[in-house]
Parts: structure tokens; sequence; C-alpha cells
């Protein structure tokens, strides 16, 4: 018990470099082959700036669903247009984002 109570005191460090995690849910990308190529670029995206990006642990986590009507294939140049350019913004807001260092570092209690 005592021993638990101390790593739970312990201060948590921050990464030297971007890890990354990716969450795609079944609701909103039925297919897997689907939810397969969006972590592709997802991951893709971020490794094209993790450079630039201050070390620690990031998740992206899609929150809505696209229309299936104008997107039918997983693999359509339409599609990985759309995504590219959604993640090239959040991932640039990231990067350019004042004080983003500074947050980073703050832990939770």
């Amino acid at each position: 018990m005592v021993a638990s109570a101390a790593a739970a005191a312990a201060p948590v460090q921050r990464p030297d470099r971007v890890w990354l995690g990716v969450v795609v849910p079944k609701r909103h990308a039925r297919r897997a082959v689907t939810r397969t190529l969006l972590k592709r670029q997802i991951r893709a995206s971020v490794a094209a700036r993790a450079a630039a990006l201050p070390g620690g642990l990031w998740v992206v986590r899609m929150r809505s669903g696209f229309e299936r009507e104008r997107f039918p294939s997983a693999a359509s140049d339409a599609l990985r247009r759309v995504v590219r350019e959604e993640l090239e913004r959040l991932v640039g807001r990231c990067v350019q984002a004042p004080g983003l260092e500074a947050a980073s570092r703050t832990r939770a209690p």
C-alpha cells in the first residue's frame, strides 16, 4: 500500500517526444477500411509536423461522422482531401498556439 501511494504522489514527467493516440469510433466510420485509412492519414499528418509540436501525449479523436452520400468510398480522393485539410488545420493550430508549451507542462491533480 505504501508503495502505491508513493507512486501516485510522484510528479508526472512529460515525454520529450510526441506520442500519438488515435480514436475513430465505429459509430462515425462504420467500415474498418474507412477507420484504418482515417487513422493512417491522422498519423501521417502528425508525423509531418511532429518536430514542431511540443513533446507530450497527443490524442486525436473523431467527434463526428461524414456524409456517406458525399463520400461513398473510403479510398475516395474527395474524402482524403477533406480529411487532410481538416487535419492540417487542426495540427497547424496546435503548432501555432501561443502558450501551448506552458499549458502542456501543467498536470492534472
